[in-house]
Order: C-alpha cells, then sequence, then structure tokens
C-alpha cells in the first residue's frame, strides 16, 4: 500500500470530471421536479445519451455535434415520459422507471455496432498562462467545455429560478398546479418543457461518460448515475448550488475509491467500488429528514377542471 502515490492536486482535477455528468443529470432533473414532476427516467435518459452521443460523434468525427445529438436524444426520450404523464395521465413513478428500462434495451440495441470503437477526443480549453500556474492551473484550467458548461448551467438555472418571471412561473406551478391553472398559466406546457430540459440535461450527462470520462461505449456504462442524479435533487433541498456541492461529494469519494485501488489498499475492490453510493445515501439519509423544502405539488397528477 502506497498513499504518497496519490497526488491531491490531480484528485482534486478528477473528481470535477466524476462529478459532471451527475452535476449535469441533477441540474435538469431540478429544474423538473421544481415543475412539480418526478422523473425516475433519469438513468433511462442517460444511457440513450451516452448511445446518441457517441454514434454520432464516432460518425461525424465531431464530440461537440455528438453532445448536442445526446442532448436531443435525451429530450425525446423525455417527450414520450411527458405523454405518458402530462396527456394520459399515467403514473410519474411508474412511468418513470418504464423509461429507464426502455433506454437501458434500446441503449443496448443501438450500440451493438459501436463497441470496442474510441470516440474522437473533445480537446480541452486552451486557457493559455492560468493553465500554467501553480496548483490552481492544473485544478480549474484543465478541464474539457463540457465541465464548465455544467458549471455554468448550475449558475444558469439558479439565476432564473430566482430572478427571472420565467422561474416564478415555474416555480408556481411545481408548488400548487391548480393555483398556477387558475391565474390562467398553462400547466401542461410548462411542465412538458421542464421535462425536455431535465432529459436534455441527462442526455449530456450520459454522453460525458461516453465520450470524455469513459471513452467508449459498453452496454449499461451509467451503472446507476442516474439515481444518484435523483438522489442529490432531493439532498439539494431543490436548491441549485446544493446540486453542485453533492456532485462535487459523490465525484470526489467516486475518484479516491479509484486512487485507492490504485495505491493497494487491503480493502475488497468491490467495498471500495460501492463506497461512493453508501456514502451518498448516509449522507442523503442525514440531510433529508426536512421534507419541507420539497415542491408541494411534487408527483402529483394534473386534473384540469375545464
Amino acid at each position: 500500500m502506497d498513499l504518497s502515490a496519490i497526488n491531491p492536486v490531480l484528485l482534486i482535477a478528477a473528481l470535477m470530471s466524476a462529478a459532471t455528468p451527475v452535476l449535469l443529470a441533477a441540474t435538469g432533473e431540478l429544474v423538473a421536479e421544481r415543475a412539480g414532476v418526478l422523473n425516475l427516467g433519469v438513468e433511462g435518459m442517460m444511457i440513450i445519451g451516452a448511445i446518441c452521443g457517441f454514434a454520432i460523434a464516432v460518425e461525424t468525427g465531431s464530440p461537440l455535434v455528438g453532445f448536442i445529438a445526446a442532448a436531443a436524444g435525451g429530450a425525446a426520450l423525455s417527450l414520450l415520459f411527458a405523454f405518458l404523464t402530462q396527456i394520459t395521465l399515467a403514473n410519474q413513478v411508474a412511468s418513470g422507471l418504464a423509461l429507464t428500462l426502455f433506454g437501458l434495451g434500446l441503449s443496448a440495441l443501438l450500440g451493438q455496432g459501436y463497441v470496442g470503437i474510441k470516440p474522437p477526443r473533445m480537446p480541452d480549453i486552451n486557457f493559455g498562462p492560468l493553465a500554467e500556474l501553480p496548483i490552481i492551473g492544473q485544478i480549474l484550467f484543465s478541464h474539457d467545455p463540457i465541465l464548465y458548461f455544467g458549471i455554468l448551467l448550475v449558475a444558469g438555472v439558479w439565476a432564473v429560478l430566482k430572478f427571472t418571471r420565467v422561474g416564478l412561473i415555474l416555480r408556481a406551478v411545481g408548488e400548487n398546479h391548480d393555483a398556477a391553472h387558475a391565474l390562467g398559466y398553462k400547466v401542461v406546457r410548462i411542465r412538458t418543457f421542464a421535462i425536455m430540459f431535465g432529459g436534455a440535461c441527462a442526455g449530456m450527462g450520459g454522453a460525458y461518460i461516453s465520450l470524455i470520462r469513459v471513452p467508449q461505449w459498453t452496454e449499461g456504462m451509467t451503472a446507476g448515475v442516474g439515481w444518484i442524479a435523483l438522489a442529490l435533487v432531493v439532498f439539494a433541498s431543490w436548491k441549485p448550488w446544493r446540486v453542485l456541492l453533492g456532485a462535487y461529494l459523490f465525484g470526489g469519494i467516486t475518484q479516491l475509491q479509484l486512487n485507492l485501488q490504485g495505491a493497494g489498499v487491503a480493502i475488497p475492490v468491490e467495498y471500495l467500488a460501492m463506497s461512493p453510493y453508501v456514502i451518498t445515501i448516509v449522507v442523503l439519509v442525514v440531510l433529508s429528514a426536512d421534507k419541507s423544502a420539497a415542491p408541494g405539488s411534487l408527483g402529483r397528477i394534473f386534473h384540469a377542471s375545464h
């Protein structure tokens, strides 16, 4: 066992990358839940994004086009969920679980021809002299564009929810859809857009795994990250900046267990591999005792009175 082999600077830089898929998915899900929709299909949308992004990036040679395709793929699958829950008024929990199973099966079918292929690499942003700064340069200025996009997305969602009319309407629909409907707001339309936004973010999170984090396609490669994203929204009490904190916590634990494996720590690999999920569950149990932060209409079916 050689713990001196773990470089703290590289560890922090790597945890930012490890946190990005769950950050993107959780931010999208937060918007959907603030609109009153509980979408348990995040895992399914992520895996569809992973294969759509991978396939299009390989075919076009452009990772950026791949990410756009991943967002479109996730949003398209989320439209199925929106139709089931907002138009046919199906149960949100059952529909979300079905969406995850459907996404896992469809992605396995679509990805059959892409096993063993290397995707084109997305270059890191060139920050020039900033990247040469000791410690800070390596941690903050040596990453791909999608990582920075994820952080900007959190800031954007926070600003929209807190300061804009759009955010106010979205929150109103999530808190009391009957009152919002009585005021003339199109509840179904607003929720559909929120669901599509969540799907697009989840799709990009999936593509980050297949194009940057683990640049290859393997069946079921999201490996439960979508469920962690769902849990993080609760952990964050539906607040964007706490989603960022939670994602970095999960990313840090994930990266640390990989480093501990590399350092030869005398703990069975299976225990180390499950540690990020166990610790996330423990943190959730401790911090989720307060349910008062949940949107009032979360998970409730909306029946238009007229």
